[in-house]
């Protein structure tokens, strides 16, 4: 389980992504790089990081499903991910 504070930190990232995702594409379309500067570092996409829902781990994430890949495996074999079977040939 990662930290609460490195959670919450994410979430704030997201969060101010989705704020400024409209005036950040007028101003690149603009070509207006000063006002882009002038922008929260943190309302640049590319500083978001994938992490799991359930518990916040960074490393081992599965985009499909949101989770990482110890959450994926316990969920999947309790069956809670609808479509996911345990291979066998």
């Amino acid at each position: 389980m990662a930290r609460k504070s490195v959670v919450a930190r994410e979430r704030k990232r997201e969060r101010m992504v989705a704020k400024y995702a409209e005036l950040r594409k007028e101003l690149k379309e603009k070509g207006d790089y000063d006002a882009l500067d002038k922008l929260p570092r943190n309302a640049s996409p590319v500083r978001l990081h994938n992490r799991c829902k359930l518990t916040g781990r960074p490393k081992g994430y599965m985009r499909r499903f949101g989770l990482c890949r110890v959450k994926f495996r316990e969920m999947a074999l309790n069956g809670k991910i609808p479509g996911v079977t345990k291979a066998s040939w």
